[in-house]
């Protein structure tokens, strides 16, 4: 009998109610202004796609992506500020434009903080275009913050 050694990566599976105390607890800690346990709530009755990443067998990480109408929106995609840096964010996103194009999505759009220059630069790294800003979008400490809207497009351009 030959052993099979897992490989070191993490495991993407959905996201389960029970899931979200932990998924709450690292939004708390990765956001200075997180979304409210009843947000999730409402994204997992919505039917959207919910994910979760767990490595090694905590979660570590979520994504959240909206689909509907040939276009995806990703709402939320949080890596536990511990494991950040390991590429984790990287594969979730991976997962969510790949369930963006099961879903039949043409364009997935998202939008980021100017100050959030991780993600951002993850985003550029993985063919998302900035599109526009949406001003005073998000709660700061100094009052609002624009908006980075971002957008990665699935189906090339037709053409008549």
């Amino acid at each position: 009998m030959a052993a099979v050694v897992a490989p070191n990566v993490p495991r993407i599976r959905i996201m389960r109610p029970e899931d979200l105390p932990q998924v709450v607890r690292i939004e708390h800690v990765a956001y200075e202004f997180p979304w409210s346990p009843g947000i999730f709530r409402d994204c997992l009755k919505a039917g959207h796609a919910c994910w979760v990443m767990s490595w090694p067998g905590e979660i570590c990480g979520y994504g959240i992506l909206s689909a509907a109408a040939g276009e995806a929106h990703i709402l939320n995609l949080c890596v536990d500020p511990q494991y950040q840096g390991m590429g984790h964010g990287r594969r979730m996103l991976r997962r969510l434009v790949d369930l963006a194009r099961w879903h039949g999505a043409h364009r997935v759009f998202l939008e980021v903080r100017p100050s959030n220059t991780a993600a951002h630069q993850l985003y550029l790294d993985n063919d998302f275009a900035e599109i526009g800003r949406r001003p005073r979008y998000y709660p700061a400490a100094q009052g609002r913050e624009d908006a980075i809207v971002m957008m990665h497009k699935l189906v090339p351009d037709q053409r008549d």
